[in-house]
């Protein structure tokens, strides 16, 4: 019984933070500081930096699955709450960039051009279905219910794979379109 209460007892935070955060980053990345009066440089530096957290989260994600393989739960649990940091990370740094900087468009032709905006949309839309999936896999570890944690994992870890792996070629592919 105590299990399903910790089930239950995050549940309104999963829907509330599955909703809020895409909701919360859409509307942030619209704002601009500066048209608020806020003196600010904008902040150019930080898409090689949360490139290379989407990098490491890839890494991560991929050492916790070979740890729990191979039976090291304590290393698995410390990769994926390395995971869930690095994600934030990024959001924060993601959003920190749109507030201080004007979006950078891709100036590719031909058929770079469709393979850049297929990998574009679907790592957006996926980065959004992927929230109520690491949060649902880390409360079911929470909980205790491994079989349920398990099962819903091999769900999310490859669609949190494809956002990471995919925000890193979205910078690649953009890179060269920003201005110094």
């Amino acid at each position: 019984m105590e299990n399903n209460t910790v089930e239950q007892k995050y549940n309104k935070w999963i829907v509330l933070l599955s909703i809020a955060i895409p909701v919360v980053v859409a509307v942030l990345f619209k704002v601009k500081l500066r048209d608020f009066g806020f003196d600010v440089a904008p902040l150019t530096f930080l898409p090689p930096i949360y490139a290379a957290i989407n990098g490491i989260t890839a890494i991560l994600l991929v050492s916790a699955v070979i740890a729990i393989k191979n039976g090291n739960r304590k290393r698995h649990e410390l990769l994926m709450k390395m995971a869930i940091g690095c994600s934030v990370a990024f959001l924060a740094m993601y959003v920190a960039y749109h507030m201080t900087a004007e979006s950078v468009k891709y100036g590719g032709e031909g058929i770079l051009k469709y393979v850049y905006f297929f990998i574009l949309i679907t790592h957006i839309f996926l980065s959004v279905a992927i929230i109520p999936l690491v949060l649902i896999t880390y409360v079911r570890a929470l909980a205790s219910k491994f079989d349920k944690h398990r099962k819903i994992a091999k769900i999310t870890f490859p669609i949190w794979l494809y956002v990471a792996v995919t925000g890193v070629i979205v910078y690649l592919m953009i890179s060269p379109y920003y201005v110094s």
